[in-house]
């Protein structure tokens, strides 16, 4: 079995995996399990996370160049440590909607802006569980709730950091670090797909003003240097047909 082969059998398992992880860990920490629940969310989390990791690895054994595979597939290390990001996957749908690929580089900022939104969500919501589960039972934690790890989560995402609720933590402020970088990568993002969406439009009409790429002058060349070859000998001459 090759590499492509085993990614497409295992889409739908790894999505079914990726929301009952979801769905584990949002009901461990939301309702503060204790006891056999608390075990039996745990054992879920720890299963579907297996799941994800072999999967990883099993791509990883029949890829031809393992080292070329490991570099070019930054997301599937992503997957593998955070299964819950597979979900934004299923958002592909979104990308297909009629009158929104018009272009090559409509369809690219399509599904930038369809999975950055996506991850924002995913990212948001997973960094509320996990402030709020590193902070619910410390003395002198104020983020004790899931309402207030949600409002909290928002304000840090965007880099405003309004100061009301403050991580006291180390988990916690580890959680408020990625957050914050997520935050500004996400944000780099859209502000890029937004820029060239203004380029394009700004661009519209304006194709004489436009500078030559390197493949149409090397065909402008190529042209120009058949004008100037000299004719065959051995085809016949219009002039005496």
């Amino acid at each position: 079995m090759d590499e492509p082969t085993w990614v497409s059998r295992m889409a739908p398992p790894l999505s079914i995996a990726s929301l009952l992880y979801l769905v584990s860990y949002s009901w461990l920490v939301i309702a503060d399990l204790v006891g056999p629940p608390r075990t039996a969310a745990l054992v879920l989390i720890v299963v579907t996370w297996v799941f994800f990791i072999v999967d990883y690895l099993v791509r990883l054994t029949l890829a031809d160049d393992r080292w070329r595979w490991f570099r070019k597939h930054p997301g599937a290390l992503a997957f593998a440590l955070l299964p819950v990001l597979r979900l934004v996957l299923l958002l592909d749908r979104l990308t297909q909607l009629p009158g929104l690929r018009r272009t090559r580089g409509a369809a690219l900022r399509t599904r930038i802006a369809v999975y950055g939104g996506g991850a924002v969500v995913v990212l948001v919501y997973i960094a509320s569980l996990s402030v709020l589960e590193a902070e619910r039972h410390a003395p002198g934690a104020d983020i004790v709730d899931f309402g207030v790890a949600l409002w909290w989560s928002c304000v840090t995402v965007t880099t405003t950091g309004f100061g009301d609720y403050v991580p006291v933590t180390l988990p916690g402020r580890a959680v408020a670090v990625g957050l914050m970088f997520g935050g500004i990568i996400l944000s780099g993002i859209i502000t890029a797909t937004l820029a060239s969406w203004i380029l394009e439009r700004a661009s519209r009409g304006h194709d004489d003003e436009e500078p030559a790429t390197r493949g149409q002058a090397r065909a402008i060349m190529a042209r120009i240097d058949g004008l100037g070859r000299p004719a065959d000998p051995q085809e016949p001459d219009a002039t005496h047909g």
